[in-house]
């Protein structure tokens, strides 16, 4: 196994967590922005106010994307273990 085969792996693998976690980081990034913004401008500094807003809201990316997850994970994992053979030598 050579380095350069390494660093694709784990290349690879850096990709599939960033694309796995990117739906419900900007979600939650999103709902917090808003929630700020809003009490910014109502002048309410409660910082546990946006705490179930953003919950909830993961809660609904994961809903709404999990099944595209769930087939991106399967899909670099059976990737990763039909290579097995041609990592080993």
């Amino acid at each position: 196994m050579t380095p350069e085969m390494v660093l694709d792996v784990g290349r690879q693998a850096l990709l599939v967590v960033v694309f796995l976690s990117a739906p419900v980081l900007l979600t939650a990034l999103a709902i917090g922005l808003a929630i700020g913004m809003i009490q910014a401008a109502t002048q309410i500094q409660e910082m546990t106010l946006s705490f179930i807003p953003k919950l909830l809201g993961m809660f609904a990316a994961l809903a709404i994307v999990g099944h595209w997850m769930l087939g991106l994970i399967v899909e670099y994992t059976l990737r990763l273990y039909d290579s097995i053979p041609g990592l080993i030598g």
